[in-house]
């Protein structure tokens, strides 16, 4: 999953020769041009029609035993096309300025939408058995095993539409929500900025406003300011265009919010997320602003511009780490934790899962995309060998091994909903941090990683919620009609402002800096999870440090359990419950822990 660090963990221009590993896709396909590709696609559609021929319609009659085939043989049909899905996405995401890798990811995209199309009855009409019917199916074995899977399915139930409605909204999505996000994609993608005599990358530019020169930095901000500036009315179009198509399909489903299919689906209450959101707000003068306050005095800043928010503190001489330096941080915090993990982490060191190269056309940030259990997980990043590139790496990572752990329940159930995919990535963070800060000894080192950390975890918690926020208010004005740019961007600077605080001004051009967050586009609403992760992290971590009995296997076996079980029941072993308003609180704690210490080294600022 994206990481959501300051800059996104951006892509650019190699900052040395050192070699950087790229993946191998040839365990999913040797090529677009693959007879396998081919086979599969035929394979799929073949058994997709014959699936539905033998059961479309006669669900409510067969025996728990045939149900539990009928799943069974449903899965392997799904894994097939997750096969196929996967290394189109990964493919377009090496380059997706290369239009042969364009037209191969949309011909995918419209081919297993074609063929999934045929499947769609059964999830339609397992949501419309009785739960006396289904309940009594369940009693066999075969059946029962996908209880969490069936769960998970009849949460929709009550915004089901009939057969054929959902058979229209599922093929429409090729030329609906997936073109549009395809058309943003390519646009950043093809962006080039003129910055100090070179033609940057979007993410390549916006790696510069972690630059220790702050006069590099403004002329970094322009430039992006200036660049999402010449395209906001097609970015403007994209988003209308998404939020309307949302309400749209929200209005028909009958869900209450715009964020409720989102949180269906990440199988979390609307209110649980209503306390997040709630708790975080209300600390954002504990946390951001009192933070950036701190900040402004040791840049010896009378106030802060938006390009100083990820500036390196004067003392931090940001040296390079190299990879084969951030393989061994990683890996080797994650073994002291736990000698399983650093071992499934150190797979994907030697094999070739990992993409870290800089190159033009690759996709920016960074993410872990699962694949499908019979295959193996692929990690994305953009490695420019800085300390937040490690935490994106430990990150990252986190997902790779966590999904790993779930592909054991099979692809059904392997899959973890977004509030807790977060969960072993951030913990891989907490504890790179950790092993990293109990090696230092020195009171400046140690305030340079304190206060980097604090900077990544309100990046990953206070902006996240400020995007949530965003998005909110954003999509709730859309069904009044078309939003106008400037509008936009003044939603933009309210949640900027009220969540950074009186620390910060904003120069003009920050009210386009929305345009370039790819998660307004791809998956709306999704933000919210990284502070739910983070959160719950903090809150995690900390029952870790108290000693409780068992937590490694404990850990572990939660990761284990990929989509089977609720967040209730994944914290309940560790006496965690994300329903008590007390949860937020504790893991809010935990960065004003950080901040506190902060404030009471010496020379928290130039006197």
């Amino acid at each position: 999953m994206p990481y959501p660090g300051p800059s996104h963990a951006p892509e650019g221009q190699a900052g040395s020769a050192e070699a950087l590993p790229s993946w191998d896709l040839g365990d999913l396909y040797s090529g677009p041009d693959s007879p396998g590709v081919a086979a599969d696609l035929a394979r799929a559609e073949k058994d997709a029609k014959d699936f539905a021929a033998r059961h479309a319609g006669r669900l409510a009659t067969i025996s728990g035993a045939e149900l539990g085939a009928a799943i069974r043989e449903f899965e392997r049909i799904e894994e097939r096309l997750g096969r196929l899905v996967s290394y189109a996405q990964l493919l377009f995401s090496t380059d997706s300025t290369n239009p042969e890798y364009g037209r191969f990811y949309q011909t995918i995209n419209e081919r297993v939408t074609a063929i999934s199309s045929h499947l769609i009855f059964f999830g339609l009409e397992l949501n419309r058995l009785k739960e006396p019917v289904l309940e009594a199916k369940l009693a066999d074995p075969a059946a029962d095993h996908f209880r969490p899977w069936l769960r998970d399915l009849r949460v929709f139930r009550p915004h089901q539409l009939d057969d054929a409605l959902e058979k229209l909204f599922h093929e429409k999505e090729v030329t609906g929500h997936s073109a549009w996000s395809r058309l943003f994609d390519e646009t950043i993608a093809g962006v080039r900025i003129p910055i100090a005599g070179e033609e940057l990358t979007m993410s390549a530019a916006l790696n510069q406003l972690s630059d220790r020169d702050r006069a590099a930095r403004e002329a970094a901000a322009h430039a992006i300011g200036e660049a999402l500036a010449g395209d906001i009315r097609l970015f403007s179009l994209i988003i209308n265009t998404i939020a309307k198509d949302k309400e749209i399909a929200d209005s028909w489903h009958h869900y209450p919010r715009p964020a409720s299919y989102r949180n269906r689906a990440n199988m979390v209450e609307d209110e649980v997320v209503e306390a997040l959101t709630t708790a975080v707000r209300a600390d954002y003068p504990r946390l951001a602003h009192r933070y950036y306050t701190l900040k402004a005095k040791w840049l010896g800043l009378p106030r802060l511009q938006h390009w100083d928010r990820n500036a390196p503190l004067p003392e931090d001489d940001d040296r390079r780490i190299g990879w084969p330096e951030a393989r061994q941080r990683v890996l080797g915090a994650y073994g002291a934790f736990s000698p399983e993990l650093a071992e499934i982490g150190g797979r994907f060191f030697a094999s070739p899962w990992i993409d870290a190269a800089l190159r033009p056309g690759k996709a920016s940030g960074a993410f872990a995309h699962p694949t499908v259990p019979s295959a193996h997980p692929y990690v994305l990043l953009n490695y420019h060998g800085k300390t937040r590139d490690v935490m994106t790496l430990a990150h990252e990572l986190g997902h790779g091994v966590h999904q790993v752990l779930a592909g054991g329940q099979g692809y059904l159930l392997s899959g973890t909903p977004l509030t807790l995919a977060e969960t072993a990535s951030v913990f891989g963070e907490m504890l790179t941090f950790q092993s990293l800060l109990k090696d230092t000894a020195d009171e400046r080192s140690r305030r340079i990683m304190l206060a980097a950390k604090v900077e990544d975890m309100l990046n990953t918690v206070v902006r996240q919620i400020a995007f949530y926020r965003f998005e909110t208010l954003l999509h709730d004005e859309r069904r009044s009609g078309e939003i106008l740019p400037q509008r936009i961007g003044e939603i933009w600077l309210s949640v900027q402002s009220e969540s950074l605080g009186p620390a910060f001004e904003f120069a003009p051009e920050y009210a386009n800096f929305w345009a370039y967050v790819p998660h307004f586009i791809h998956t709306p609403f999704y933000v919210y999870a990284y502070a739910f992760g983070d959160c719950l992290v903090n809150a995690l971590y900390a029952v870790y440090r108290d000693g409780h009995p068992g937590f490694q296997a404990k850990y572990l076996d939660m990761l284990r359990a990929g989509g089977a079980k609720r967040h209730r029941e994944l914290l309940a072993p560790f006496g965690l419950d994300a329903s008590d308003p007390a949860f937020w609180k504790r893991g809010l704690d935990v960065i004003a822990g950080f901040i506190d210490e902060l404030e009471r080294m010496p020379g928290a600022g130039p006197s």
